[in-house]
């Protein structure tokens, strides 16, 4: 299974007044995790959708674990959880570089859709080549 590694610091503006990352903050994060694992596809968001598939987010999940500080160097982990020709989960690991410690973990669901009517779309009968990239990765 593919792994996707992405490093990023701690900003200021992503910290409350107690010093740590305020929790809505590691959404973000998530969301930059999966741009890169996409990047990982050959494709980029922009390039799937001009394919005509949408990937709206249906859920999403996060545990605090310990919390991560301004300046801090963390990694974002993200792979596939789960494939099917409707919908995709990412899951997500939050770890601070310095020690390899687990910050969060969490998980994000999205759907196939077609960009025209917003509908459910089989990804597998509607675009394999984009079906087969993203099963490759869950190798």
């Amino acid at each position: 299974m593919y792994i996707n590694r992405t490093e990023t610091t701690v900003r200021y503006v992503e910290t409350d007044q107690m010093g740590v990352v305020h929790h809505s903050n590691y959404y973000p994060w998530f969301e930059i995790g999966r741009t890169e694992f996409t990047k990982a596809t050959g494709m980029k968001y922009t390039d799937i959708e001009n394919l005509g598939v949408m990937m709206p987010l249906t859920e999403s999940y996060c545990k605090y674990i310990k919390p991560a500080k301004y300046e801090d160097e963390i990694i974002i982990e993200t792979s596939i959880e789960k494939l099917t020709p409707v919908k995709i989960i990412f899951s997500y690991k939050i770890i601070k570089k310095e020690n390899n410690e687990l910050l969060a973990k969490g998980n994000t669901a999205q759907a196939f859709v077609d960009k025209n009517n917003f509908r459910v779309m089989n990804l597998k009968q509607c675009n394999e080549e984009l079906w087969n990239k993203l099963m490759e990765l869950c190798k």
